[in-house]
């Protein structure tokens, strides 16, 4: 079966820019409308001026719609689905992809940091997920993705609120899973590997050896099973086969986009 996601509606945070840009054009060349929200609104301007050159070009149906917005916020979580069920009727598919990654010593990290990366990681995912159930629930068919990082099962030193709320992230994936089976609602957990972003690129450009930038990829990508560092248009094709029948009986996982190179879990 194709992967395909016609007549669906999409909604994605962190939706302005690596992965969860990615997973924008995959949903809409799939045949989804796609609601992208961000912060950053000239960012989110571009992204969807891309996504849509993107449709063009494989002459997709699908509409995107741009939503700038702090989704640390309860209320702005409200009106980013109150205006993506205005512009499209409802939504199918939820992708939560907002987050960075929040580094430091434990007893370094504030309690305005660590409530921080739980408002925007995990408490928003939380949020958006009771305002669209009940109406998956009713139509019986919805599919809810989040977007975690191997942290959630292996956490290393030096990142507790990410490990933390990353972990609490594929907890809520489960527990949403066995709550919602029965109303034919799938929901799961990608887990980020090493996969290429601006992240990774400001790493590279704090790294002092002088490296370009395919040669610092390959060098940090020594330590992996699969040779090189995965692509977000790898980890959307994953995001698109949950989000359509295809993935119709994957339900309650966490599964590593890695390359193998996590230990399993």
């Amino acid at each position: 079966m194709e992967a395909r996601l016609d007549g669906r509606n999409a909604l994605i945070t962190g939706g302005s820019a690596g992965i969860g840009k990615a997973i924008a054009k995959s949903f809409l060349t799939s045949g989804a409308n796609v609601s992208i929200v961000a912060r950053r609104s000239e960012v989110l301007t571009a992204a969807k001026a891309e996504i849509e050159a993107e449709g063009a070009v494989t002459g997709t149906s699908g509409k995107v719609i741009a939503l700038s917005a702090d989704i640390r916020n309860s209320e702005e979580c409200e009106k980013v689905i109150a205006k993506t069920q205005a512009a499209f009727g409802h939504v199918d598919v939820l992708v939560n992809n907002a987050g960075t990654s929040q580094r430091g010593d434990f007893l370094e990290v504030s309690d305005e940091i660590w409530q921080d990366d739980l408002d925007l990681k995990l408490f928003s995912a939380v949020r958006l997920c009771r305002l669209v159930i009940p109406g998956m629930r009713s139509r019986k068919w919805g599919r809810i993705i989040n977007v975690l990082n191997l942290g959630a099962k292996v956490p290393n030193g030096g990142g507790a609120p990410t490990a933390v709320s990353r972990a609490a992230g594929m907890a809520l994936t489960k527990v949403l899973a066995k709550e919602n089976a029965g109303f034919n609602i799938l929901v799961n957990g990608l887990l980020v590997g090493r996969i290429r972003s601006e992240q990774w690129e400001r790493r590279h450009a704090a790294d002092t050896r002088g490296l370009s930038l395919e040669e610092w990829y390959e060098d940090a990508a020594k330590q992996l099973n699969i040779d090189r560092f995965g692509t977000a248009e790898e980890f959307a094709n994953m995001a698109t086969f949950l989000a359509s029948d295809a993935g119709s009986y994957i339900n309650g996982t966490a599964i590593n986009v890695d390359g193998g190179s996590c230990p399993v879990v």
